[in-house]
């Protein structure tokens, strides 16, 4: 039996077709196959691998935390280096009221932690999310996932959750005195990069504000330079009382978090004490590796350079069956007429050496997140084949 059958008999499938690539080594933007051919990757692990697969500093920081010590013990009962060092970082490059750090293994985790802890602050029960939003598949989060193609399936979920259009005004009104909190996107990802206007931002923070609603940004898909600054949240000029983090806070290893005011944070530990509990969440050897890219990202010239690299793709990407182009940064989306010209694009680029994708709520978009690193001569590369594929799709599709 070869590894594909095993893999499709043994391991958990999510799909009915997955992509069955076996890769045996990544780094920076590429990655190699069993059979030795290369290919450049345009999604980076889903927005993980900002700083490139294997940067040498996160392997450095990976192998150093081994010589020490893996797990001790369930999290927050001992002092881990990693974990505060980390968490330091993070803080101090934050604004000041998101100053307390909960480590979780996944964004999906801290999406969870976050809905506890509003309505433990709040007292109250009501969440508001958005239609066409994404913040993970475990049951809280698929709660306020905004599609019901996906959330239907496992009814029933969290009681009062209301689902209502992102950037729109009217939508607002709904924000009263019995929300706990609301949870948005600061640009939505799977819904085809769409971001909101900043006088909406600016409005739902402060209808939060008026109503003691708790605001809950998810930087989990654009946080970490993706989108040209540190936070999305940054180009809005506003300030979440609660931040979701994930993907590439652990430089390629598993690691979530949501971080809030220390005094919002202490309503965990009493009443009652342990309040959320993870066993495995904040792990040192993760928390090592993203302290280290981390670092690099904020000191090796990355982010100055995303919104160029953005504008580069955008201005090259010019072809008659693209119907629009979405760029925020190095989270871009090529909308397409529907799934089928995106799918032969998708698979014509895979025969190429070039992995792309579709998004969730949007399968007529090709998506477009590669390494922050990955250079000019590899992104006309890639808008090359791109294109060349999609004249073949539009010969094919031209009247005899």
């Amino acid at each position: 039996m070869n590894k594909r059958e095993l893999f499709l008999r043994h391991v958990a499938q999510t799909s009915p077709a997955p992509l069955g690539l076996e890769i045996v080594k990544a780094s920076g933007t590429t990655l190699r196959d069993a059979a030795g051919k290369k290919y450049l990757d345009l999604i980076a692990g889903i927005s993980v691998c900002n700083v490139g697969h294997r940067h040498p500093k996160v392997v450095k920081a990976i192998k150093k935390q081994l010589n020490d010590y893996m797990h001790l013990l369930v999290y927050g009962e001992m002092i881990e280096t990693p974990q505060v060092q980390y968490a330091k970082w993070l803080t101090e490059h934050l604004p000041a009221s998101l100053n307390s750090v909960y480590f979780t293994n996944s964004g999906a985790e801290a999406t969870e932690g976050a809905m506890k802890l509003a309505k433990r602050v709040t007292n109250r029960t009501r969440i508001i999310a958005f239609n066409k939003s994404y913040h993970g598949s475990t049951q809280g989060a698929l709660s306020v996932m905004g599609d019901e193609y996906w959330r239907n399936a496992f009814r029933p979920l969290l009681p009062d959750v209301l689902h209502l259009e992102y950037d729109s005004f009217e939508s607002l009104q709904e924000i009263n005195n019995q929300t706990a909190c609301v949870i948005a996107e600061t640009i939505q990802a799977e819904r085809g990069v769409v971001a909101p206007s900043g006088e909406w931002m600016t409005a739902l923070e402060q209808k939060c504000r008026e109503t003691g609603t708790l605001l809950v940004l998810d930087e989990i898909q654009t946080g970490f330079g993706r989108t040209g600054s540190l936070w999305g949240f940054e180009q809005f000029k506003v300030v979440p009382d609660i931040v979701l983090m994930g993907k590439a806070l652990g430089g390629g290893m598993p690691l979530g978090a949501f971080v809030a005011d220390r005094k919002l944070m202490q309503v965990l530990t009493e009443n009652p004490v342990l309040g959320h509990i993870t066993t495995f969440g904040g792990h040192p050897v993760c928390c090592a590796a993203g302290l280290a890219a981390f670092k690099v990202l904020l000191k090796d010239g990355i982010m100055p350079e995303v919104a160029d690299k953005g504008a580069l793709f955008r201005e090259l990407l010019q072809h008659p069956l693209i119907k629009t182009i979405r760029v925020n940064g190095l989270l871009i989306a090529l909308e397409f007429d529907n799934f089928d010209i995106n799918k032969k694009v998708i698979d014509g680029c895979l025969q190429q050496g070039l992995l792309t994708d579709w998004f969730l709520f949007a399968p007529e978009c090709l998506r477009i997140a590669p390494p922050l690193t990955i250079s000019a001569k590899e992104i006309k590369k890639a808008v090359k084949i791109m294109l060349s594929i999609l004249d073949a799709i539009q010969a094919e599709a031209a009247p005899m």
